[in-house]
């Protein structure tokens, strides 16, 4: 009896995936391409740094710029990318990814001798820089004022979305409202609002925080979660225990990590 369906034990082969960093591989590693185009580019760098690790597919480049941590670019898995991502003091200030590593190199360079980021993306335009990495290479009264801005401008947008949202929204309207939180750095987590007296991750663990509740009030936590400093029926009342809770000659927020003073 004839049969049309193909033989299951037959298959054919699978084209090979061509190696999207040939130029790595005969280089010996990420590092010492990058070596190379710096020197075609004559930029006068230090030896580029290897990642133990994973020597052939990551290399670091350090900043001459006091706070600025190496930068380290890694490869894309799934077709060819360098990846970049630079930080100072707890923030990251640019990243991003292409697949010209001569373009990578611009930004490297720009990160190692303290261009400004938007000179930095304006050499190489792969970069992104957000509003809120501009403020904090401003300095961290303009980091915590655009954080505030921004935090509030998202609760507004899922407000009509999510009732926690709303709720959290209520709290953080009221908070900004009072002078002694206000020159602290607001985040979110888990639905709570926390106030932090530096800029940079990881963020101080020194203020009171305030979770919505599913019954329309709020529970004030001191910086523990272990510990609740009380309920309160309105977001001015949550706010008022928040405020009663602050450590001595708290704020306003200053630069850096926690512990970075």
């Amino acid at each position: 009896m004839t049969s049309n369906s193909a033989d299951p034990s037959r298959h054919e082969p699978s084209p090979t995936k061509p190696d999207p960093y040939p130029d790595l591989m005969s280089a010996g590693g990420l590092a010492a391409a990058l070596e190379t185009v710096a020197a075609e580019l004559a930029l006068a760098w230090d030896p580029v740094l290897v990642n133990e690790s994973d020597p052939l597919r990551s290399a670091g480049i350090t900043s001459e710029v006091a706070g600025r941590e190496t930068c380290w670019i890694t490869l894309g898995s799934a077709e060819r990318q360098f990846i970049l991502s630079g930080w100072c003091r707890g923030v990251r200030l640019i990243s991003g990814s292409t697949p010209d590593l001569g373009e990578m190199a611009l930004a490297l360079e720009g990160w190692r001798s303290g261009a400004t980021l938007q000179e930095i993306h304006k050499s190489a335009p792969f970069v992104t820089v957000t509003e809120l990495a501009q403020a904090h290479e401003r300095g961290p009264a303009e980091a915590v004022a655009v954080g505030w801005r921004l935090l509030l401008e998202g609760l507004r947008r899922k407000e009509d979305l999510f009732y926690y949202a709303r709720s959290t929204l209520r709290i953080a309207e009221a908070a900004y409202a009072e002078p002694r939180l206000r020159r602290l750095y607001p985040f979110t987590s888990h639905r709570s609002l926390h106030f932090t007296t530096c800029v940079g991750i990881p963020y101080s663990r020194d203020v009171p925080h305030v979770d919505p509740l599913s019954n329309g009030r709020y529970r004030v936590h001191a910086p523990s979660r272990r510990t609740v400093i009380g309920d309160a029926d309105t977001p001015q009342g949550a706010v008022a225990l928040v405020v009663s809770g602050l450590p001595a000659g708290c704020g306003p927020a200053v630069a850096g990590p926690a512990g970075d003073r």
